[in-house]
Order: structure tokens, then sequence, then C-alpha cells
């Protein structure tokens, strides 16, 4: 780098937002509502506890908390204190969170006292564990000296965030500062964001950083709305009262907006961002009748949320409802700030690189991205990193088509990965949880498709031989094993599980069926 650059970080997001807009509100939640000078005095408290404390340059700090003003100000507090932010999944089992704390290397836990008290006697791998409802005493710690928002390297480490893979452990996927800046300004581009921007906080916080709208929305001086959980009723209550005019979600939080009592025609424009499982065309529809612009993008954790977008074009606008219902269902192409996405083969050139598929439309490949917006790589793990880069780019594991417009649209999950409520659950954890029960001899878990979650996972089960065993007995031992959303609300007993000559299951044959019987 030159002398005249300075490292990218989106901590400067708020350090402008404190300097060209210090008494526009930052943030609301419930009652609370923070300027943007008290979000940046906050975060700078925080920080300087956090250094107090001993947190040190590369030091991971863990976080457990709904959408709260706390972690929108630990997005910018722990990195401005050089710590690294794991928000970790509210969703997850005790025993869960307790790994990712171990396996983050995490020094420091701080959560919503219910959350933590819902950990019950789980041993944690922290120094100390910190209630959020305490937090005005352990920031008192921090003195009154100002932090620079700057950072020394743009491509240190600013999250870790934790994705389940399909051997059930989740890996913790590294986001750089530089990444984050660049992707919450595709977000802030392709969202439309600008100081007006009232943000509703429908998407976890912990999940991909909200898809970079942590930092999005702060960028350009706009307003948080927090929302602890997502309730029809409140989502439309506060869709009114503060003037809401952009969310996200995955397509459950759609079916929520659009089958709530209270759902009306909106009397201004509203910008719904939706991703994870595609969402159907009807689900497009339904947000549409509302009156609501609806974006869809895609991406995964790796890609620090959304990497692509299924950007209109200027002749949709002729096209019937059905017709634009489904063309709005695609993923779309690569953002601004992201590389062109590409479907290519299984198998490589005979020099190592990845041969594109035909763009028709009918030859499927794997959905394959690199660039600015790909993570930095697995926390402590090089040989999944490695192998996830293979040939230069990040493999999905999605398997999709590439359209002659070069659009490209998702077909199937290679990696069996089920995505409910916009969660990943990996098929292959579930399974071992049911195969721990005594009464299952064979087990199988494939994603079917739910009108409210997207996907759901669901169980085909052989029991042992002269054993009998109600499913809810089984549901709810998985339920003692890993968090309660990834149990299977549909058990089905056979008397084989179908599976090739060596072996492996055919997860396709059973997936068909259930599409077959789903659609009679």
């Amino acid at each position: 780098m030159s002398g005249l650059d300075t490292q990218l970080t989106p901590l400067r997001f708020l350090d402008r937002a404190a300097e060209v807009h210090p008494e526009a509100i930052g943030i609301v939640d419930g009652d609370r509502r923070l300027t943007n000078t008290e979000f940046a005095e906050a975060a700078q408290q925080l920080a300087g506890a956090l250094r107090d404390w001993g947190v040190s340059p590369g030091d991971r700090v863990a976080y457990l908390a709904a959408n709260r003003a706390e972690l929108l100000i630990a997005h910018y507090g722990v990195p401005l204190a050089g710590g690294v932010l794991v928000a970790i999944n509210t969703r997850l089992s005790p025993d869960e969170v307790a790994y990712i704390c171990g396996h983050s290397g995490s020094s420091l836990l701080l959560g919503d006292a219910d959350l933590l008290d819902a950990l019950g006697d789980v041993e944690l791998p922290v120094r100390e564990v910190i209630s959020l409802d305490d937090i005005d005493a352990f920031t008192a710690r921090g003195g009154d000296g100002f932090i620079p928002w700057e950072v020394a390297d743009e491509t240190a480490t600013i999250t870790i965030n934790y994705t389940s893979g399909t051997t059930g452990r989740p890996k913790g996927v590294m986001y750089t500062h530089r990444g984050a800046y660049l992707n919450a300004l595709s977000e802030v581009i392709h969202q439309g964001f600008d100081h007006s921007t009232r943000y509703l906080w429908t998407l976890p916080m912990f999940h991909c950083n909200g898809w970079c709208t942590t930092w999005a929305v702060t960028a350009v001086s706009g307003r948080h709305v927090c929302l602890p959980a997502v309730r029809g009723a409140e989502i439309w209550r506060l869709i009114d009262t503060e003037g809401i005019d952009h969310m996200c979600g995955a397509p459950t939080v759609l079916s929520t907006l659009a089958s709530a009592p209270e759902a009306h025609q909106l009397d201004w424009p509203l910008t719904v961002v939706t991703a994870g499982a595609p969402p159907s065309p009807t689900v497009v529809g339904q947000i549409r009748a509302l009156g609501a612009t609806l974006v869809h993008v895609y991406g995964l954790t790796e890609t620090y949320g959304p990497y692509s977008i299924c950007e209109p074009q200027d002749g949709w606008d002729e096209l019937s409802s059905d017709e634009l219902d489904v063309v709005m269902a695609r993923q779309g192409v690569g953002m601004v700030t992201a590389d062109p996405l590409r479907v290519v083969r299984s198998e490589p050139a005979a020099d190592g690189s990845l041969v594109d598929v035909a763009p028709d439309g009918v030859e499927m490949g794997e959905i394959v991205m690199r660039g600015n917006c790909v993570m930095k790589g697995y926390f402590d793990d090089e040989r999944s990193t490695a192998e996830a880069f293979a040939g230069g780019w990040f493999h999905s594991g999605d398997l999709g088509v590439m359209l002659p417009d070069g659009y490209v649209k998702l077909l199937d999950r290679a990696k069996h990965v089920v995505i409910s409520g916009g969660e990943n659950i990996s098929t292959i954890e579930v399974e071992q949880a049911l195969a721990s029960h005594p009464a299952v001899a064979d087990v199988v878990v494939i994603g079917v498709a739910d009108d409210k979650w997207g996907e759901r996972p669901k169980a085909f089960v052989v029991l042992g031989e002269g054993v009998e065993v109600e499913p809810d007995e089984l549901t709810a031992h998985v339920k003692t094993l890993i968090a309660s959303f990834k149990a299977p609300r549909d058990i089905e007993f056979t008397d084989a599980i179908p599976r090739t000559s060596t072996g492996k299951v055919r997860k396709n044959e059973l997936r068909d069926a259930e599409r077959k019987s789903a659609s009679h």
C-alpha cells in the first residue's frame, strides 16, 4: 500500500455517523433511543473496558444475545478494542454454545441474563461470564480514554461466525475488516439505504453479523430498530409507529409478515430483502401484494451473507405478475462488490482449473465464488479451508444452473443442509442424534418443503427388531442433544433405508418421493 492509502474498516462508519449526524437517532431498542453520539460513546466505553479487562489484539469475545442495542454496540466496541466478535446463535443448546466458546478460544462471554441462565450447569471454557443486564458496571472500567476508529491491518479478523456443515460440527468463518466494509457497502447500494432509512431487525444479528447490515445501516447514518423476537403483531406495530422502510429475513419472516392478522396495505415504500431457502413464487407474490418491494439475495455464512442478487431488468415490468414472481425467485448475479458467480462441473480441467457448465439452464453444477466478499478461511481449520477453496474459488456445496441471461438458479444442496427459517441444519447431525437412541437401527434425514419455514427436517427411521417407540419420544431425545429447532417434526418408520450398492443413502430418491407426495 502507498502512503496515501488507509485501511478499510466498518469502524469508520460509526465514527462518521457521530461526526456528521451526531443528534440523529442511531438505535431504537424498546423505550431506549440512542443518538449516534451516544452509540459511538457506548462503543468507545465498551472497547476501553475490554482493553482494561485484558483483551488484546486478536482475542475473541463471545456474545449470546438477542437483537438489542448491546449487540449492535459490540459490533463496533469489540473490534475497536482489537478483539474479534463471536456472536453465537441464541437457539443453540448449552453444549453447542460451550463448544463454540471453546473452539474459538473466547476468553469472555457476555450475554442476555435469560440466555445465560438457560445454559444451566454446562461448563463454559471462558475466563468470565458477564450478564448484559450488568453491562454498565462492566463498561465503567473503561475510563474516558479515546481509541481511534481505525485498524493497522484491514485483513485482520473482525468477527468469527459459526455455521454447521455436513459433519455436524460447526466451523468458524473468519470475516476481515476489509470484507465487512465492502459487503456493507453492497448492502447500502442494493438495499437502497440512506440517512432516512428506518431498518427493522427481523434478521438475527448473530447470523452473518446480520448480513453485515449491523454496519451498513450506520454507514449512511440510518436508524436501527431492534426486535428481540419475530412476531407478526410486533413487526406491524413497529412498521406503523417507527416508519420502517427496510427489513430482511428468511422466507419464514416473509410468511409471518404476510399472514399476520395485522397485515395491511402499506402507506409508504417498504423494501424487504430475503435469502436462505429459495423463496417460493407464492411468497414472492404475497409480499408484492402488500405493496412492498422484494429484493432476493443469495449467499452463505462463508460469503458475509448476501453475495448475489436477483437484480431486476428493464423488461421485467412487462411481465405478468405470475411470471415476475418466478423470475424473482432466482439467485441472480454477483453484487456490486463481489466477483461474478460461476456454476462449474464436478470434474476440473486437466490443469486443475474449474470448468463452467453450459449457460442453458439445464446442465447442473456447483455454485462457486471468490473475492473480497468471501471469507478469510475457517478458524483453526486449514484442511477444511483448503478443501473449500479448491481451484481458487470457494465451493458453496450448492447445486444450480446458469441461465442464458447470466442469472444463476439454485436447484439443490449438495451437502444436504436443510435451511429452516434461515438457519442451517446439518442432516448428519440430526441423524447422529437419532441414531444414539437405543431403539433406532438405521436413520436418514432429508429436508422437505414447509410453507412457514421454507424447509424442515424429516426423518426416516428403521427400528431395532422387536422394538417399539413413539415418534414423540425420538423427537424429545433429539432435543436433549442438539438445539430444539433442529429436531424433526415428522418421523416416518420404514423397513429399510434406500441405499446404493456401495452403501450410500439415496437421499434424492427420498426427496423426490416427498415432493411427489406433497403435490398430490
